[in-house]
C-alpha cells in the first residue's frame, strides 16, 4: 500500500501567542547575551540591587524572567512552559496570562532585592506558576481534585524545604516557591473571577 503525503499542505499554527512569543524573546535575549559576552543579561535580563535612580532597576524587576544563564537553562525551563503553557493560555486568556507573568516576575524581583540581593534570572518562577495553575484546570464547585493537593505538596512544600536547607541555591528555590504561591493565589482568584478586568470593575 502506497501512502502519498503532501507536505505542501502543512501549515504551522501559532497556537499559543504568549507562550511562543515568550520563547522567541528569551531566545533572542540569550543570543544577545552571547554576542555581548554577558553584558545584556547584566544590563537588562538579571535582577539585582542597584541604584533607585537608574531606570533599568525597575525594568529588570520584570525582564529577569527573560534572561537565562545558558541554552541548557533556557531549554530546561521552556520544556515545561511549552508543555503546560498553551493549556493555561487557552483557559485563562492571553491578556490574563501576561498579567500573571508580570506580577509573578515583579514579586520575585522585589523579594530578591529586599531580602537576598542575588543576581537572578530565568523563567523558572513562571514555570512553577504554570505548574500549580494547571492543577486548577479540573476544579469544579465544591470539589478539589487530589491532584491539586499533591502538586502543592510536591512543589510548594518541597521548595520551602529546599529554601531552608540549601541556602547556597536559595535564590532559585525562593523564586520557585514564590511562583508556586502565585499560581495558587491566581488559581483561587480565577475560581471566582473570569478576568483581572472583573476585579478592576469591582474596585471602581
Amino acid at each position: 500500500m502506497n501512502i502519498n503525503f503532501d507536505f505542501s499542505t502543512i501549515k504551522f499554527d501559532y497556537n499559543s501567542v504568549v507562550i511562543i512569543t515568550y520563547l522567541f524573546i528569551s531566545l533572542g535575549a540569550w543570543l544577545l547575551n552571547i554576542i555581548s559576552r554577558g553584558k545584556t543579561n547584566k544590563w537588562f535580563f538579571e535582577c539585582y540591587r542597584s541604584s533607585p535612580l537608574n531606570p533599568l532597576t525597575y525594568v529588570r524587576l520584570f525582564t529577569h524572567c527573560i534572561g537565562h544563564k545558558d541554552i541548557d537553562h533556557l531549554i530546561g525551563n521552556f520544556l515545561y512552559i511549552l508543555l503546560v503553557g498553551p493549556m493555561i493560555e487557552e483557559k485563562y486568556g492571553s491578556v490574563n496570562l501576561i498579567i500573571m507573568f508580570l506580577i509573578t516576575s515583579l514579586i520575585i524581583g522585589l523579594y530578591n532585592i529586599i531580602f537576598n540581593n542575588y543576581n537572578i534570572k530565568g523563567a523558572s518562577g513562571n514555570v512553577y506558576l504554570l505548574i500549580v495553575l494547571s492543577s486548577f484546570s479540573n476544579i469544579s464547585e465544591g470539589k478539589i481534585p487530589l491532584t491539586v493537593l499533591l502538586i502543592l505538596i510536591f512543589y510548594v512544600v518541597g521548595e520551602a524545604r529546599k529554601t531552608i536547607t540549601d541556602r547556597k541555591s536559595s535564590s532559585y528555590h525562593d523564586g520557585h516557591l514564590i511562583g508556586a504561591i502565585c499560581g495558587l493565589l491566581f488559581g483561587l482568584f480565577f475560581l471566582k473571577y473570569n478576568s483581572f478586568l472583573d476585579l478592576i470593575n469591582l474596585i471602581k
